[in-house]
């Protein structure tokens, strides 16, 4: 297979950040081929003269290590990118970082509101030295507004925006996620935001400011239930078996042995339902005949489909669906990744890392003609240092004097 020319090659992109949903959507653009310069805070001097602390609060995470501040979670989020520990609070620092934005491309930060502004990391601040540049903030609440300064998190959002009230069994508590989606799509959506102000300034000479928060990102999730509120007063509620609001039946069925999921968004794959696990007098039934009539009498109807599908196992029920009707196991989460579709298309893979060359992590889901995306492990702790300083021009002598000053 012949090496993937990656489209953002040549692009060089700063990122001071932390923890998840910044580290997510940057690490698409390192994927893709962008050179991403991970701004990590150094190493302090201990009492005991032991270097303590530093780098993204996210190597620290466990329970899983490769080495005391290498975590299994901080992979998860920094493939392909470069780390200079640089402190952002000392004018020699900020020296090193205006160096840097003379060649590069843009400056991404998912810090709190505030900061961006007071560590020179807005358009503000860095226009003035490089005015194509494109300077990307992702913060919990935004810049503007009297939030600011507010720390945040993906579960407050989910708490705010209302996906607690849509998520769980309607009889019980109302649930979060299980995974931390909210930083997930405001990364992906920091990253769109980048990606179109980058174009226009390759275009025009000009960058700008980029803004996205979580809160603004999960509020714009709400998608069509959200319209459906704001134009008719409708409210979505959670439904049993993780019901769809609308469309039946479009939820959990219970098997012999588990869970699986049936979805007949379309009429006509109520049809098909009926016909492939043999069961005309469903199709017949009055309670049954339309859509509207099935969400009428759900109950009913869930009854009478455990009941048919509680007589064989989950596997046997999607063979027989699958290809014909919208359907899926409701796998645990060993089952989940433990599937042999995931090796099929290319979805697991390995990363070649110090402390572990045969370490097991997960494709980009992006392909380019064909090919998945290329990973290399995170970086460890400032391992780019001497090489991106040089290149701004430091001398070793130079370098050496930053280290002994806390600057890198």
């Amino acid at each position: 297979m012949s090496e993937l020319a990656l489209p953002l090659t040549g692009f060089r992109v700063i990122s001071a950040e932390q923890y998840g949903a910044g580290p997510y959507g940057t690490m698409f653009l390192a994927q893709l081929g962008a050179e991403v310069i991970k701004i990590e805070p150094p190493r302090r001097g201990g009492q005991d003269g032991e270097a303590t602390g530093g780098g993204d609060t996210a190597r620290a995470v466990g329970p899983h290590f490769l080495r005391a501040d290498e975590s299994l979670y901080f992979q998860a989020f920094n493939l392909n990118k470069k780390s200079l520990t640089l402190d952002l609070n000392l004018p020699e620092g900020q020296e090193v970082l205006h160096r840097l934005v003379k060649t590069s491309h843009g400056a991404v930060n998912n810090l709190r509101g505030d900061l961006p502004a007071r560590l020179g990391l807005d358009y503000a601040a860095l226009g003035a030295i490089n005015p194509a540049i494109v300077c990307a903030h992702l913060s919990a609440y935004g810049r503007d507004n009297a939030r600011a300064k507010w720390p945040g998190y993906d579960y407050l959002m989910q708490a705010e925006a209302g996906y607690m009230a849509l998520t769980g069994d309607p009889a019980g508590e109302p649930q979060r996620m299980g995974l931390s989606m909210v930083d997930f799509i405001t990364g992906t959506i920091m990253a769109t935001g980048f990606l179109a102000a980058l174009v226009d300034a390759q275009r025009t000479g000009k960058g700008r400011d980029v803004d996205t928060d979580l809160l603004s990102a999960a509020v714009h999730q709400l998608s069509y239930p959200a319209l459906w509120y704001l134009n008719e007063g409708t409210e979505t509620r959670r439904n049993p078996r993780s019901a769809h609001p609308d469309a039946t039946p479009s939820q959990m069925v219970r098997a012999a042995d588990g869970w699986l999921f049936v979805m007949c968004q379309l009429p006509k794959f109520w049809d098909k339902l009926t016909q492939r696990i043999e069961r005309p007098d469903l199709a017949a039934d009055s309670r049954f005949a339309t859509n509207a009539d099935r969400l009428t009498h759900r109950d009913a109807l869930t009854a009478l489909l455990d009941a048919h599908f509680g007589q064989e196992p989950v596997a046997y029920w999607v063979e027989l669906l699958a290809g014909h009707v919208p359907v899926a196991p409701v796998n645990e989460f060993a089952q989940a990744l433990d599937n042999p579709w995931l090796e099929t298309i290319g979805m697991r893979c390995e990363i070649n890392h110090p402390d572990n060359p045969e370490m097991k992590g997960l494709a980009n889901p992006l392909k380019l003609d064909g090919q998945r995306l290329p990973n290399r492990a995170a970086p460890l702790l400032g391992a780019d240092n001497d090489t991106i300083l040089g290149t701004l021009g430091y001398s070793g002598n130079d370098i050496a004097r930053l280290r002994a000053g806390g600057v890198v």
